[in-house]
């Protein structure tokens, strides 16, 4: 059975997603030729990754007969919106459990979810770290009845098998995939989805995210697609999730002028200031031709 949910036809998903080629004279010193996969194109609630990796799992949950979808995030959190958009799209009740204290008026963000529906509810920061255990689980089915459980980020089995369609959609030679890291289930895919000898690069967002590749592996045994073709790299968080220092907003302003795309800076960004940092410095051999996938 299909992992697509059918979409009304006004909000169609834009796929395959472009690919565009970057002509950056840096690039073309070192001998590196970059492709961006513009997957925050494909849908404008939803976009990038977090539609890849919903899409299988609201087809489950239909397949299921749930009705409620229940998913964790934090304030600001982007897989949050989306799962509050895909609920009010597609017809199932949400319900988002947020990381620590209420706080009124809304940020914009926890506004925009609920204005699409989603109920919000919050959850301490001790008991949230155990969002993932049978105990807190049973504790919101007891209150909200069933739901279809969405992982905090998307990431599950699911969500892998969904990123593995991306490679299949580049239709030009390549040796370097690369992709932003929070919580890895996009990387796991994309990996899992490459022909060889092609390999995959996940930047993480994140500071002290070693942890990641224990994560991904994880990820990957439990899609029954285990690969050795990818790698984590960690030095380019720029001091952690949801930093921007000067660089890093320097880097996006530069790129803005000489390419003419604003880059969303919590992931995209750092993905793609490493990205040119390791072509500087000889990580790509001449001659690789480098995908970079905006996940939004």
């Amino acid at each position: 059975m299909s992992g697509i949910i059918a979409a009304p036809q006004d909000r169609a998903p834009l796929l395959p997603s472009p690919l565009v080629e970057v002509a950056d004279e840096r690039l073309r010193r070192r001998g590196v030729r970059l492709l961006l996969k513009r997957d925050d194109l494909i849908d404008a609630e939803i976009p990038g990754n977090k539609w890849r990796k919903l899409q299988p799992n609201l087809a489950a949950a239909r397949r299921q007969g749930h009705r409620r979808l229940l998913t964790f995030g934090g304030a600001y959190s982007n897989h949050i919106r989306a799962v509050a958009a895909a609920g009010h799209r597609y017809g199932l009740a949400t319900i988002g459990v947020i990381r620590g204290e209420e706080h009124t008026p809304l940020n914009w963000s926890l506004s925009y979810a609920a204005r699409r529906g989603m109920r919000l509810v919050y959850l301490d920061r001790a008991t949230y770290r155990r969002n993932h255990t049978p105990e807190v689980i049973d504790r919101f089915r007891r209150e909200y009845g069933s739901f279809y459980l969405v992982p905090e980020g998307g990431s599950n089995a699911l969500a892998v098998r969904g990123a593995m369609a991306v490679p299949a959609e580049v239709d030009e030679p390549f040796d370097v995939i690369c992709c932003p890291v929070g919580t890895g289930a996009t990387v796991a895919g994309i990996a899992a989805g490459l022909a060889p000898p092609a390999r995959a690069v996940g930047f993480s967002v994140l500071k002290g995210g070693d942890f990641l590749a224990a994560d991904v592996a994880r990820l990957q045994d439990e899609a029954g697609v285990p690969t050795r073709n990818w790698r984590i790299e960690t030095g380019f968080h720029f001091g952690g999730f949801a930093k921007q220092p000067p660089e890093l907003a320097g880097f996006v302003d530069d790129f803005a002028g000489r390419h003419g795309i604003t880059l969303e800076w919590v992931y995209v960004a750092k993905m793609l200031a490493g990205v040119f940092t390791m072509a500087q410095r000889g990580d790509f051999t001449p001659g690789t031709t480098v995908v970079a996938v905006v996940t939004g």
